[in-house]
């Protein structure tokens, strides 16, 4: 048996025998080994927020303190493209055109779960579990006092119960609109529409415990700042 730490219940012993955690009084499943376990004494910070929101600008405003950063769309598109599974796997679900080039074909892909939530949920039920034992892989080689996940589904994610700490990264949705057209050059009407596609962020949500209002760049580094210090204690 090990002790773990998670989110809001202290420490809880660990069956390290099994591949799925069981703790005391609960089962928390999970599909990863044994041998992926967190470091009890480094906090885990979890990032989320809806597209336009500023979550990149918070996550580059961590990293000038040299915290480690695990981006789970970035490392997404990475695992997409490089792993055998999972591209397999992509190509099974929608057909060679997936890929051109050896390439994810990411808007062919993009315009089919855009329309259908069901293929959506397909294409998690693979990259989801790739990206998860990914991360641990990447916490096992830290040794900061704290890091950062950034992932806008994260409010979604099996991860929710392993974070000390969870960020919401909000701003008006005009300006969230703004934002996107100016880095993407879509329409107003395809930015509000995959804003209404992404999940409710409620900032009032018991599993929120901070509120990062992304308006002014300025103020922003200085909430940073500010939580870095915290984190840090």
């Amino acid at each position: 048996m090990q002790l773990f730490r998670v989110r809001n219940r202290g420490y809880q012993l660990f069956d390290s025998t099994t591949y799925g955690e069981t703790y005391i009084g609960f089962v928390y499943k999970i599909s990863a080994g044994p041998d992926r376990i967190f470091n009890s004494k480094m906090k885990i910070i979890g990032v989320t927020g809806g597209i336009g929101s500023g979550k990149t600008t918070v996550l580059n405003l961590f990293e000038q303190f040299d915290i480690p950063v695990y981006n789970s769309d970035v490392e997404a598109r990475r695992i997409m493209n490089t792993s055998k599974d999972v591209i397999q796997d992509i190509i099974t679900l929608f057909g060679a055109d997936a890929y051109v080039d050896k390439v994810l074909n990411k808007s062919y892909i993009s315009t089919i779960v855009f329309e259908d939530k069901h293929m959506l949920n397909l294409l998690n039920k693979i990259v989801h579990p790739a990206v998860r034992n990914d991360f641990f892989s990447f916490v096992k080689c830290q040794k900061s006092p704290y890091l950062i996940y950034e992932s806008a589904l994260l409010m979604e994610s099996d991860l929710l119960s392993f974070f000390d700490k969870v960020i919401l990264v909000d701003a008006p949705v005009s300006e969230r609109v703004k934002r996107v057209q100016k880095r993407d050059n879509l329409s107003v009407a395809d930015i509000k529409a995959r804003i209404d596609n992404q999940i409710f962020y409620d900032a009032k949500s018991e599993k929120i415990d901070i509120v990062l209002s992304n308006i002014s760049l300025a103020k922003t580094k200085k909430e940073v700042f500010h939580l870095h210090e915290r984190f840090m204690k």
